[in-house]
């Protein structure tokens, strides 16, 4: 048996334009998979949810739905899903065929899965996704039959070459397009934003920590951090790497336990 919790929340005026607009995009992408198999099922074809997946990933390319990148993936993907579900029931005979979604009648929502969030302390945290670590064992796999190519062996070795740099590329776009998404929101919520200037390049010395700290591309995110601020007019602000941030942190919440004791 599995438990539910139903919570309330009551978000801010741009947690609240950013859940519109969530809201929007999933709708948006639910009204465009269904137009695509109804016109694949006039022709006797059939569109399954990795097709419609694939298609979100094209659309999200396209510059007049470009804006569908700048929402989580997550609810976009659960609406395909939910999509598929309708089609299932269709095809069982349990349900009618699915409908359009309407701004006006239908139920504004959005579901994240649990690996979209956390929830730390009464808040909600976005952790590191580890794109590098989810496609390591295909990135192995590929860098092997690579090296067991013989180099006058040319059209086999290029073509094992383009497999590895495929997966490359893959593990770079979704590591872009999380980054992108994360620090569009950190400069649209927030005016100023207050980052620590890390010596990355003495870090990744760390062999244990090396692999992790890559796949975080931090220097890629402070980039993104720099000039979006001045595209939106916000203020960056760095730290030195010397200045005892965890520590003032850790002595402003000991001050606040103790006026809390002290005023209960």
């Amino acid at each position: 048996m599995k438990r539910a919790f139903k919570y309330r929340f009551y978000p801010t005026d741009a947690q609240a334009a950013e859940l519109s607009r969530t809201f929007g995009c999933v709708r948006k992408v639910y009204n465009l998979a269904l137009a695509a198999r109804t016109e694949a099922w006039a022709r006797q074809e059939r569109v399954t949810c990795n097709a419609t997946s694939a298609m979100l990933t094209a659309w999200k390319k396209t510059e007049e739905l470009s804006y569908l990148s700048e929402v989580s993936s997550v609810p976009l993907q659960q609406g395909l899903r939910h999509l598929q579900s309708a089609f299932a029931g269709f095809f069982a005979k349990r349900g009618s065929y699915p409908r359009f979604k309407s701004r006006k009648k239908s139920r504004k929502s959005a579901e994240y899965t649990s690996s979209a969030f956390r929830c730390r302390d009464g808040a909600l945290t976005v952790t590191n996704p580890k794109f590098e670590r989810k496609d390591r064992a295909r990135l192995a796999r590929a860098q092997r039959d690579l090296s067991r190519k013989a180099k006058g062996d040319g059209a086999n070795r290029a073509k094992a070459r383009r497999k590895v740099a495929k997966i490359h590329a893959r593990i770079a776009d979704r590591r872009r397009d999380h980054l992108h998404k994360l620090t569009t929101r950190l400069v649209r919520e927030n005016q100023t934003i207050v980052i620590e200037d890390l010596t990355v390049r003495n870090m990744v010395k760390n062999h244990t920590l090396a692999r992790a700290i890559s796949d975080a591309a931090w220097t890629t995110m402070r980039s993104m951090l720099e000039y979006k601020s001045v595209w939106y007019g916000r203020d960056l602000i760095t730290i030195d790497r010397w200045f005892p941030s965890s520590k003032a942190v850790l002595r402003l919440r000991h001050h606040r336990g103790r006026d809390a004791a002290a005023h209960p």
